[in-house]
């Protein structure tokens, strides 16, 4: 599915997709590992820097934590580490 990113919203792109992926994760349409980066690269015709940046605000947040070599996961309100 590919997803676009609305040139004329105000937020910037990266901005977008972290919103959206919250509010995946929010409803619960969005569960377990993230889509990985390529994937959301596919999916919302962007950039790497644009996908990094996107998570990067999903894990400042504390909605997702990133285990090196195995991807982005959904953070559960029972999880101890962060990875």
């Amino acid at each position: 599915m590919v997803r676009t990113i609305n040139p004329d919203d105000p937020r910037h792109p990266y901005q977008q997709i972290a919103d959206h992926l919250s509010e995946e994760i929010a409803s619960g349409e969005l569960s377990g590992r993230v889509p990985s980066e390529l994937e959301l690269r596919r999916e919302y015709s962007a950039g790497a820097s644009t996908v990094q940046r996107a998570l990067t605000v999903l894990r400042e947040r504390g909605v997702i934590y990133t285990v090196p070599g195995r991807g982005s996961f959904v953070k559960q309100p029972d999880d101890d580490a962060e990875g």
